[in-house]
Order: C-alpha cells, then structure tokens, then sequence
C-alpha cells in the first residue's frame, strides 16, 4: 500500500510539474505578445531526451550531480503529504517533518554544483555560481517564515501546522511571514526578477549547458517535480493544506499562476541586486513577522 502511495505521488508531481511548466511557457508568452508551445512539448521533449545519447562526458561526478538533485527532487515531493487528511497521499510524511524537508531543499544546489563544476564550462560555473551567492539570500526569509509557522503551531510536523490553519490560514494570519516566503519562493521557483542563474541572454543555458541525452531529460524532470514540490509547501504552511486532489490542484494552480504573472512582468536583477533585496526586504519582514508571534 504505501509503495503504491509513493509511486503515485511521484507520478502526480511528475505529471502536474510538467503541466505546469508548459502553461508557464504560454502565459509568459501570452503577457509578452507571443504563442507558446503546447502545454505537451516539454513532456514530449523529456521522453525524447530519455532514449539519445550523450554528447559530452566529463567524468563520473558529471553524471552524478543530476543524480543527486533528481534524488532530492524525489524526497521532497515523498516526504511533504499532499493532503491533510485520510491515509491516502501522504508518503513519508510520517518518518520526517518540516525541517527535514528544508534540509533535503539543499541537495538539489549540491548536486548542481558537483556536477557542474566537474564540466569546467564558463556558462554553467557562472551559473552555479550566481545560484549558490544568491542560495543563503533566499533561504534566510523562508527559514524565518518557516520557523514562524512551527512556532505558531508549536510543531514542525505537517499535519500538525495544516490542523492549526483549520479555522484561518496562515496567509492571513500572519501576513508578512506570508510575504517573506513568496518572495524568496519566487527566486526558489527560477522566477524574475531573481531568474539570474540560467539567464540566456548572458549565461546561455547556465547550469545545464553541458548536459544532453537522459540526463538533461533527468535534470529537466527533476525541475518539473521540485517545482510542484514547492508549490506543495507553501499551500501546505500558509494556506491550509487541501482536503482532496481537486482542492490540491486549484491551490497549486493559483500559487503557480500568481509566480508567473509576476515573474513575466518583473525585470531580472543582477546578482548582487538580488541578494540586497532579498536580505533587505524580504528578511526583515520575517524578522517583523516573528517579533509579532
């Protein structure tokens, strides 16, 4: 029973993640004046890269950096419960907890730069590079807000933080713990204005430029599952979590559609431009935020 639960959620995230990317692509493309592909392409395109062959190699630790943000992918998605209630769709939420899933969020940067970095290109180290500078930007409000929330429901385990948003979520209740995680989630989802680790126009493909074949078919799928994984996090601590799949969906989709709303409207900062904002803003309402617990 619980393998077919596993397997399951893996399958919804990997489903859904892709889904979402493809409507990523034509919203942005519809606010900017243009026809996306169809909502399948990047589905399609994954199968495909699943059975070509490499066109580069650089060693074992090349191949193993995706290995390892796919494994983290794949924890974070079996270790956050879809739903608040029932047995169905919880995973391994039971063995693990809030502060798991923050710790296993750091594997997927990890395996991007033991990967990367064994490749040597200057595009992909550039990138890694940017993504780690900006990483403890990021992190720092979303851990505030995350600690916020356990101390508010007085656990870090998600069923107990879901129960106490019964009767108002989160959201509402503290509302710059609220600001302080959207915004950091919108640098963790590769949004603008903080999209500067893969920046075409200046990094070409960052990260994943060297990578072809099965595994940027691996790196593209394990993107797709840790995004719906995030999205799932934050319905989870800020909006109550959902009784039922249809109440996961629409919460999902909202969350989705407001990041990208925003991130195709807003001009990408720099690096350092990031990381100012973010320890200004976004960190200071979560200090704000908890002071007021």
């Amino acid at each position: 029973m619980l393998l077919l639960d596993l397997l399951l959620m893996l399958l919804i995230a990997y489903g859904f993640g892709f889904l979402y990317y493809g409507l990523y692509r034509n919203l942005s493309a519809r606010v900017h004046g243009r026809f996306g592909p169809s909502l399948a392409q990047s589905f399609s395109d994954s199968i495909k890269l699943f059975v070509k062959e490499e066109s580069t190699t650089f060693g074992w630790m090349f191949y193993l950096g995706p290995v390892i943000m796919a494994s983290g992918a794949v924890l974070n998605v079996l270790f956050i419960p879809f739903l608040n209630q029932g047995e169905s769709l919880q995973g391994l939420s039971s063995y693990g907890n809030l502060i798991v899933v923050l710790y296993l969020m750091v594997l997927g940067p990890l395996g991007n730069a033991l990967g990367v970095g064994s490749s040597g290109n200057p595009f992909g180290v550039m990138g890694v590079t940017r993504g780690l500078t900006r990483l403890l930007a990021l992190e720092l409000p979303f851990y505030l807000a995350a600690i916020g929330v356990m101390i508010d429901a007085g656990s870090a385990d998600f069923g107990i933080i879901m129960q106490a948003q019964s009767t108002q979520s989160n959201m509402f209740a503290h509302p710059l713990l609220f600001a302080a995680a959207f915004i950091s989630f919108l640098g963790f989802m590769g949004k603008s204005p903080f999209d500067v680790v893969g920046a075409p126009q200046e990094v070409y493909s960052g990260p994943a430029t060297e990578f072809s074949g099965k595994f940027l078919a691996l790196l593209m799928s394990q993107s797709a599952m840790f995004s719906f994984a995030k999205l799932l996090l934050m319905v989870n601590l800020f909006w109550g979590g959902a009784d039922h799949l249809g109440e996961l969906v629409a919460k999902t989709f909202v969350l989705f559609v407001a990041a990208t709303f925003i991130g195709s409207v807003y001009a990408r900062f720099s690096t350092v431009q990031s990381v100012e904002f973010l320890i200004r803003i976004p960190t200071l309402l979560g200090i704000v935020g908890l002071a007021l617990l």
